[in-house]
């Protein structure tokens, strides 16, 4: 996994996330924030996840229009965003494959692959990159997620078509 984070003491000791998918990482204000939001999504703590957002926040997951967001606008405030969790993270099991982690300042890119579980059984694999922004007050202000939901919905599709390939071929 990749850590972009430079130290101006290379002898400090500098504090790490202890767990989850950045575990060893540098924990950066905006690094430690992600990930609470993801320790708070798999664990399905939709409170605990709402705490981290500032009053005014935004949330866009995906960027862009998209089913979840037909004027590509997103979520905007916490009753919103709240809302968002009710008609998404509510439904599924989420695990997070996080690859690369970048920070900077007040900002973090997760780069990886968010694994759902959907009801039914079924699974769709999100490949994407995170970002988290962070407010004078630590707080979450803006969460944008860049993937591809044409994509993500092909994985979905294929978790359910239970055909071989051979099957296909000869359809």
């Amino acid at each position: 996994m990749s850590d972009a984070t430079v130290d101006d003491n290379p002898n400090a000791e500098v504090a790490v996330i202890d767990g989850g998918p950045l575990k060893g990482l540098a924990a950066t204000p905006a690094r430690s924030a992600s990930a609470a939001s993801m320790r708070c999504v798999a664990a399905k703590d939709r409170e605990g996840w709402l705490a981290l957002f500032a009053e005014d926040a935004l949330v866009e997951d995906p960027v862009g229009p998209s089913p979840l967001s037909p004027e590509g606008t997103g979520h905007r405030g916490r009753d919103a965003i709240g809302a968002f969790w009710d008609m998404t993270i509510a439904l599924i099991d989420v695990e997070f494959d996080i690859r690369g982690s970048y920070s900077a300042g007040n900002e973090c890119a997760n780069v990886g692959v968010i694994h759902s579980r959907l009801p039914g059984g079924m699974s769709m694999h999100t490949e994407g990159v995170f970002t988290y922004v962070l407010d004078d007050e630590g707080l979450l202000s803006n969460l944008r997620a860049h993937w591809d939901f044409g994509a993500a919905m092909a994985t979905l599709a294929a978790a359910a078509d239970t055909t071989t390939p051979d099957q296909r071929a000869q359809a």
